[in-house]
């Protein structure tokens, strides 16, 4: 690990026994690059904030690579950022992701026992025939979770090592990714001279963030709208059970404005920004919003209201809000076991939202947000680094990880999984 010069006060550096984590959440609107400091022996998520990166994206659409040179462009200068405010070099990063078409699976395995007693070779044969399920068809496992386990036919246990039995099953839970898109994933990370040391489904990660342990045992779905997409995270009994992906986020809201009143994307972000909302007021007949028409720069300032503006959100609005209930209504578990939706992202941000998300919804519903605790800086805390913050805590938490090779994992052990075959291809390509 290569000394810098750090070039602010934020951070100080590794001290003595910690180690690095280093994330990076490419996303459609961001990219950002966090480093963290942890005990190696300490209390598992317990992070300290040492250096922080935020740049604009360049290069990706609804999460997929579509020009990799911008993209490396934008992964460099938000890892510069913040390894000078660190004072020391990255190597590895770990990666939420988003792209691939991201599907989850429910499925039911089961192994026999060698020796009469659940050993951990038979734990992990079981493991090894879900992610052969899994990764059918060429799709890559970025995770899997037990859900619970069976030994002759008895149910309800959560861990089987060293009980009696002859036949163990086990009913899992995986998301997966189509290939292509995320080997262009990682190549813009690789081409970073960075190595990724684990990957997590999106969803999950900031599901993990946004949420408390008590919201995952009692029942949540934490909904995370983006950018680019809308991705859902649905908990019971503390266990993941499914995640969804849909292609609509807050830029469709921007593409609506700039649409309507014929101007440029960039000045429709601004008005959705600073005058987008839900929640009416008595002045909103009267509150003009001033905005340029796109491609006539010297005609005079055009002017809508904020009635204007809200009606053209609105419909995607409702519409968004629509489809989490019907994902929520059709899930394969049962919908009154989600007792509550947490909403995270950017674009959870619009100012009443949640009022109307709550009344369609029908469900105790709040903005999700990490604790501003020891080690967590303010800056981080917010909802549109959910992401980020989530794949670092389970990049530090064994119980998070999961049981499936894509998981978030050490450099070595990924070798002979998913890693090892991410290695050949870059070697075969270049």
């Amino acid at each position: 690990m290569r000394a810098l010069n750090p070039t602010s006060d934020f951070a100080s550096g590794l001290r003595t026994g910690e180690s690095l984590t280093g994330v990076i959440d490419i996303g459609t609107s961001k990219v950002v690059c966090l480093m963290f400091a942890s005990a190696r022996f300490g209390e598992p998520g317990v992070l300290r904030l040492i250096g922080f990166g935020h740049q604009r994206s360049r290069g990706l659409k609804a999460s997929v690579v579509i020009d990799i040179d911008a993209a490396e462009s934008a992964v460099r200068a938000a890892v510069q950022q913040a390894e000078a405010m660190a004072g020391i070099s990255l190597e590895r990063v770990y990666l939420p992701v988003g792209c691939g078409r991201l599907k989850s699976h429910n499925m039911k395995a089961s192994a026999s026992t060698a020796q009469g007693v659940v050993t951990a070779a038979d734990l992990e044969r079981l493991l090894a025939s879900g992610r052969r399920y899994a990764e059918r068809d060429g799709r890559t496992l970025l995770h899997m979770n037990a859900i619970g386990y069976r030994l002759d036919d008895v149910g309800g246990i959560g861990d089987p090592i060293e009980l009696a039995g002859h036949t163990l099953a086990g009913d899992l839970h995986a998301v997966t990714a189509d290939n292509a898109p995320l080997r262009n994933f990682i190549q813009v990370v690789e081409r970073c001279n960075l190595d990724v040391a684990g990957l997590t489904p999106q969803p999950y990660a900031s599901a993990i963030a946004a949420t408390t342990l008590a919201d995952r045992r009692d029942g949540v779905v934490a909904v995370d709208i983006g950018a680019g997409s809308t991705t859902m995270a649905f908990f019971a009994d503390g266990h993941l059970v499914s995640t969804h992906a849909a292609p609509v986020g807050g830029n469709h809201l921007t593409f609506d404005i700039a649409r309507a009143l014929s101007t440029p994307v960039v000045e429709a972000e601004r008005i959705k920004t600073l005058y987008g909302t839900m929640r009416a007021a008595h002045s909103d007949e009267h509150d003009l919003v001033p905005y340029k028409i796109a491609g006539d720069q010297d005609s005079p300032l055009q002017h809508a209201t904020k009635t204007e503006i809200r009606a053209i959100i609105a419909p995607r609005v409702e519409a968004l809000v629509a489809m989490i209930s019907e994902r929520i209504e059709t899930s394969a578990i049962a919908p009154a076991r989600f007792a509550r939706v947490v909403l995270t992202g950017g674009g959870s941000q619009l100012v009443g939202l949640t009022d109307i998300a709550a009344d369609l919804l029908d469900r105790p519903l709040r903005i999700g947000r990490l604790d501003a605790r020891a080690g967590w800086a303010e800056r981080i805390c917010a909802p549109v680094f959910s992401a980020a913050c989530g794949a670092a805590m389970i990049a530090n938490d064994e119980q998070l990880r999961g049981a499936g090779h894509g998981q978030l994992s050490s450099n070595s052990q990924a070798q002979s999984g998913y890693f090892g075959q991410v290695g050949r291809w870059i070697r075969e390509s270049f």
